[in-house]
C-alpha cells in the first residue's frame, strides 16, 4: 500500500465532496487494523517508526475526510485552487449583514440567559449551514472552485458561530 497517495486514494474512495460516512468509517477501521503500531511491535525500531508514520497518515486522512469542511478545503487544495483562506476575507455584503444580526441576537440571548432564544438561533444557523454545504458540494462537483472557496470561507465563519452558541448553551445549562 502506498501511503503517499492522496487521502481519497488511500481509502479507495472517489475524489468528491459527498461521501458515505459509514463506508469511510468501515474503511478507516480496516486500514487502522492493518497499520496499527501494536501489530508491528516485534519489528525493528526503524520499522516501528514507519508503522507509526503509516498509522498517523491514516488518522490524518480519516480526520480530513470525515469533516465536510476539512474535506472541501482538501479538495480545493488537490485541485490546485488557493481559496485564500488566510488572506481573502471578502464575503457578500448580505451574508455579512445576516451574520452580524445573528451574532447580535446571540449576544443578547447569551447576556439574558435565554436558552430558548439561543437554541432557536442554533437551529436557524444549522439549517443555513446545511444549505451552504449542499451548495458547496454542487460547486465542487461542478469544478466551480472559486465559488467553492467562497462557500468554505462562509462556512468557516458560520461554524465558528455555531461553536460559540454551543459553548453559551453549555454554560447556561450548567
Amino acid at each position: 500500500m502506498n501511503f503517499d497517495q492522496d487521502h481519497f486514494t488511500l481509502f479507495a474512495l472517489p475524489r468528491q465532496q459527498g461521501l458515505d460516512a459509514a463506508r469511510l468509517e468501515e474503511l478507516y477501521r480496516d486500514l487502522q487494523a492493518r497499520v496499527h503500531p501494536d501489530k508491528h511491535a516485534h519489528l525493528s525500531p526503524a520499522e516501528q517508526r514507519q508503522a507509526m508514520q503509516r498509522a498517523t497518515r491514516v488518522n490524518e486522512a480519516y480526520l480530513t475526510l470525515k469533516d465536510p469542511l476539512r474535506r472541501a478545503r482538501y479538495l480545493l487544495e488537490l485541485a490546485g485552487h488557493d481559496a485564500g483562506l488566510e488572506t481573502n476575507t471578502a464575503m457578500p455584503a448580505e451574508f455579512l449583514m445576516a451574520q452580524m444580526e445573528l451574532r447580535e441576537a446571540v449576544a443578547e440571548a447569551k447576556e439574558a440567559g435565554d436558552i430558548d432564544a439561543l437554541d432557536a438561533r442554533h437551529r436557524t444557523l444549522k439549517k443555513a449551514v446545511r444549505g451552504e454545504f449542499e451548495a458547496l458540494q454542487a460547486a465542487l462537483d461542478a469544478g466551480e472552485y472559486e465559488r467553492a472557496g467562497e462557500l468554505v470561507r462562509q462556512l468557516m465563519f458560520q461554524e465558528k458561530l455555531l461553536h460559540e452558541i454551543d459553548d453559551a448553551l453549555a454554560l447556561l445549562d450548567a
